[in-house]
């Protein structure tokens, strides 16, 4: 199932290379990337050719599928922690919490300090929201997963107020910015931003990936964990930072992009069982998948505006959250 999901994306990925306003064939695409590597002579592709793919096109997939990866891997990850389906990055707040964090370093004028300023400020944000809810909303105390959407959305509405009140005081050059960060788009991305999002994702990546049996122990309950011998509030702990780690990477490149971490992992689930060693690279490899198709569909359909990526991941997410809640409510009463 890896492998397929793998060779689908790689597909996607070099169907976006050349799918877009400007339609290139691809052996244009190949010859493209042939000479910017120096593998082909520089007469065997045009500039324009060049420039639209190494430029333009490359860098923006892939911050696509890093941030589809992220958002969908930090989603399983926040299920297994909250032993809830429904906890997303986008419902608990986390969402919310990276953008307030951005939005802020950009008001205040942080983020004149350094580009590194305006990711850090998202993990902030975002780590801050999780553990307030997390906290608020632990498992095993009363009604845990009313308790969790009850909390998560009372945070996920206090950041946006904050986002707001933000918005209220930017200056016009700010606002520009702002809206970027509530629709979610990857139209500014370039390789600047792939080199900053990518240590920070594979770091994220590969210490969730050493938490996928400890995931597994949770599921039984916090109590039989620590019968088994793990250290419950430490791997509390890492799961909320390298989660925010995450979502606040993602967050911080390509604005909000809600739903990603609660389809996704369902769908992976659904393919290959609830084991962690699996279904988080799964999750990883479907939300890259998820993010590039759409942001090629987000960049073609409506030629030369972009329609903003946020759009598509609400409108397939919200649905499918409203089906899941009714299913669980049948099942609740049943």
């Amino acid at each position: 199932m890896l492998l397929l999901v793998l060779g689908a994306l790689l597909l996607a990925v070099l169907a976006s290379f050349a799918v877009g306003p400007l339609r290139l064939p691809p052996l244009s695409v190949l010859q493209a990337i042939g000479v910017k590597l120096g593998v082909l002579d520089a007469a065997q592709a045009s500039a324009r050719d060049v420039a639209v793919v190494w430029q333009l096109r490359i860098p923006r997939v892939l911050l696509g599928a890093i941030v589809g990866a992220s958002l969908a891997m930090a989603g399983a990850s926040l299920q297994g922690l909250f032993g809830n389906p429904l906890a997303d990055p986008g419902i608990v707040g986390v969402s919310q919490g990276a953008a307030l964090g951005a939005v802020a370093a950009i008001v205040l004028g942080a983020a004149a300090l350094g580009g590194w300023v305006i990711p850090l400020a998202a993990f902030a944000g975002g780590a801050a929201a999780i553990s307030i809810t997390y906290l608020l909303a632990r498992p095993g105390r009363g009604d845990g997963n009313a308790t969790l959407l009850l909390v998560g959305i009372a945070m996920a509405a206090f950041c946006s107020a904050l986002i707001g009140f933000f918005t209220y005081i930017a200056t016009e050059a700010q606002l520009q910015s702002l809206v970027f960060w509530q629709l979610g788009s990857l139209a500014s991305a370039d390789w600047r931003d792939v080199a900053a999002v990518t240590p920070l994702f594979a770091v994220g990546t590969f210490c969730l990936l050493r938490l996928a049996t400890p995931l597994d122990m949770l599921a039984l309950g916090e109590r039989q964990a620590q019968h088994l011998g793990l250290d419950v509030t430490r791997t509390r702990r890492r799961l909320v930072a390298f989660s925010a780690l995450l979502v606040g990477a993602a967050v911080a490149f390509a604005g909000s992009i809600g739903f990603v971490g609660l389809v996704v992992p369902h769908v992976a689930r659904l393919l290959v069982g609830p084991g962690h060693r699996w279904l988080l690279p799964l999750s990883g490899l479907l939300g890259a998948l998820l993010i590039v198709v759409a942001d090629t569909a987000a960049r073609t359909l409506d030629p030369p505006s972009e329609i903003p990526l946020g759009l598509f991941s609400a409108a397939l997410g919200a649905p499918f959250f409203l089906w899941l809640v009714m299913q669980r409510r049948s099942k609740g009463a049943a």
